[in-house]
C-alpha cells in the first residue's frame, strides 16, 4: 500500500516561523511532506507510521502562543513523486550561479551549476531558507581538492554541489531510508557517482569516513548540539563547518557547545530569521 495520512493544522495566529517550527516537529515523528500557507500547515505521513499519541506529544511542545485545530484524513496511494513535482517543486536559482530543478522542467534558467533532482515527497528541494543559505556559503568557498562530509544530506543537493565545485571526496549521510535512496538516485542523475558516496545511518558512521576539510550539517539545533562532539572528531585541522537548520537566535546555544570543542565563528547569514553559521576548527 502507498496510502498516506493528511494532517491539516490551522493556526490562529499563523506565521511563517510557526509553520516552520511545526514542520520541524512533525519531521521528527516521520512526516515527509509539508505545505504551509497563510492559515497553517498541511503535512503528510505514511499511513502505517501515523501515531496519534506521538502527534499529541509533538503539538504539546509547540512554543508559539496559538490556537491549533487539526483534522486527519486518508489519501489513497498514487504516484507521489509525480504529484510532488507537479504541484510543489519549482526550479530555484541561488545567487544566480546555481539552479536546482527536476528532470521534467523545461524552462530552466542557465547557471554555472545545474543540479537535477527528482525528489520523493519532500526531502529538501533547495527552497527552504536554510538550504539556500548553505548553498550560497558553499559557492563562496573553494572546494577544490577538499574532503567533504554532508550530514543529513536529504536529496543530496549540497553534496552534489560540492562535488561539482571540485571536492575530491564527498560523503553524505542520511538517516531516512527513503531520502537515502533518493539521494543515491540524484547523485547518479547528476553524474557524480565517482565522487559522492551516500551512506544510510547517523553520526555513528563518522569514524568510518575520511576526515573532512568541510563539514556541513543542515539539520536542526537539538541534533546538532547533541552530535557536535562527533562532528568535531571527524574534522581535519583547520576545517570549515557550515551549520544550519536553526534560527539566528539559536547561535548562542550552538556556540556554547561549539566553542569548548575548538570551533570559532567566522560569520553567519540570515534569511527569514533562519541562519547559516560558518565555523572554523582551530
Amino acid at each position: 500500500m502507498n496510502d498516506y495520512r493528511e494532517l491539516r493544522l490551522d493556526l490562529n495566529p499563523c506565521s511563517e516561523d510557526a509553520t516552520d517550527v511545526l514542520a520541524a516537529f512533525l519531521a521528527d515523528i516521520g512526516y515527509e511532506s509539508f505545505v504551509p500557507d497563510n492559515e497553517g500547515l498541511t503535512a503528510y505521513v505514511k499511513a502505517e507510521l501515523y501515531d496519534e499519541e506521538a502527534l499529541v506529544s509533538a503539538l504539546e511542545l509547540f512554543p508559539f502562543e496559538a490556537e491549533i485545530s487539526r483534522r486527519v484524513s486518508t489519501v489513497e496511494g498514487r504516484d507521489w513523486n509525480s504529484e510532488w513535482e507537479k504541484n510543489y517543486f519549482k526550479p530555484i536559482v541561488v545567487g544566480e550561479r546555481c539552479v536546482i530543478h527536476s528532470s521534467f522542467h523545461t524552462d530552466v534558467p542557465s547557471a554555472e551549476y545545474d543540479i537535477v533532482i527528482d525528489p520523493k515527497m519532500a526531502f529538501g528541494t533547495g527552497h527552504h531558507a536554510t538550504t539556500s543559505q548553505v548553498i550560497s556559503a558553499i559557492l563562496d568557498i573553494d572546494e577544490s581538492g577538499l574532503s567533504v562530509i554532508d550530514m543529513g544530506t536529504g536529496t543530496g543537493i549540497l553534496a552534489i554541489l560540492c562535488s561539482m565545485r571540485g571536492a575530491s571526496n564527498v560523503n553524505g549521510i542520511e538517516i531516512d531510508p527513503g531520502a537515502y535512496e533518493n539521494a543515491l538516485e540524484n547523485v547518479n542523475l547528476n553524474g557524480q557517482a565517482d565522487h559522492v558516496q551516500i551512506h544510510c545511518g547517523d553520526a555513528s558512521l563518522l569514524p568510518t569516513l575520511p576526515k573532512a576539510d568541510l563539514f556541513i550539517a543542515n539539520i536542526n539545533r537539538n541534533i546538532i548540539t547533541a552530535d557536535l562532539l562527533a562532528y568535531v572528531a571527524a574534522l581535519n585541522p583547520g576545517a570549515t563547518m557550515l551549520l544550519s537548520g536553526f534560527y539566528e537566535a539559536d547561535i548562542p546555544v550552538i556556540m556554547e557547545v561549539a566553542a569548548p570543542l575548538g570551533l570559532s565563528e567566522v560569520n553567519h547569514s540570515v534569511l527569514n530569521d533562519w541562519t547559516c553559521l560558518k565555523l572554523k576548527f582551530n
